[in-house]
């Protein structure tokens, strides 16, 4: 399948997927973080939606935290590598990800385009699963499927945002209940947080390491190569290596994101 960049209408979509209530229903709700799944799609891959509500934290700052792939690698620590591959548009470029699983899991990564939008106050940055024929699947990680991921940024003032989280990810294997439950749970909400803490802390960070570089803001400073969309195609997860981990026992597997938080 050929890859379209998405257009505005595209991006007013999740935008009102973010915003809906129709058919999710609420798995976490404490705080200022919510999670909610699809209810008709309570299984494998399943369709995730998070709220937090940031105080002292602006939504310029939040888009600039999502985008920082230097800084990225300061606050995730499920996180194993990320790098930026090429760009596409001003507003669009593909990346690779890589992230730890609870062992004995493995490890699962991504190709992803990426694609962002400002709309007035808000922000938009919505990825989805590609083939690039550089990235392929590699021995050691399970080559997972983003079939849509973003984060829709709302400005609620001078000093206050709320982040939503919408992904829906083909982790390409048979996850224990427990993986998926605990997912929703407790893994979802902690993720949330530890953006937030991530956001309060950027601007003194972004203050000592290159502070006026932001090529997501200015295209003028992104010295990425350029790749054409032809030389793209969607990933689909029906060509890729479905593993069995279905048996894997919840007390035997260590969470790397019971860490404690720096």
């Amino acid at each position: 399948m050929p890859v379209q960049i998405p257009d505005d209408t595209d991006f007013l979509s999740f935008r009102e997927q973010c915003e809906s209530q129709d058919g999710w229903v609420a798995r976490f709700n404490k705080g200022v973080v919510t999670v909610w799944c699809r209810d008709e799609e309570c299984k494998t891959v399943q369709k995730l939606k998070m709220r937090i509500v940031c105080k002292d934290v602006t939504a310029e700052t939040l888009y600039d935290v999502l985008h920082d792939t230097s800084y990225r690698k300061k606050w995730d620590s499920n996180m194993i590598d990320t790098f930026d591959i090429g760009r596409l548009t001003v507003n669009a470029d593909v990346g690779y990800y890589s992230w730890k699983c609870p062992s004995p899991l493995k490890n699962r990564d991504f190709v992803t385009m990426r694609s962002w939008l400002p709309l007035g106050n808000d922000y938009l940055i919505i990825n989805y699963s590609v083939k690039h024929p550089e990235y392929p699947p590699k021995k050691d990680y399970v080559r997972a499927v983003s079939l849509l991921t973003g984060y829709l940024i709302q400005s609620n003032g001078a000093n206050c945002c709320t982040l939503y989280y919408l992904t829906q990810v083909d982790p390409r294997g048979s996850l224990p209940k427990w993986v998926v439950n605990r997912v929703s749970q407790f893994v979802a909400p902690k993720a949330m947080k530890k953006i937030y803490k991530a956001c309060l802390k950027y601007p003194e960070w972004k203050r000592k390491h290159d502070p006026n570089l932001k090529p997501w803001r200015y295209p003028e400073q992104n010295t990425l190569p350029c790749i054409s969309v032809a030389d793209l195609t969607v990933q689909r997860a029906d060509s890729l290596e479905n593993i069995d981990e279905s048996c894997v026992n919840e007390e035997k597997a260590q969470h790397h994101s019971d860490d404690d938080e720096t």
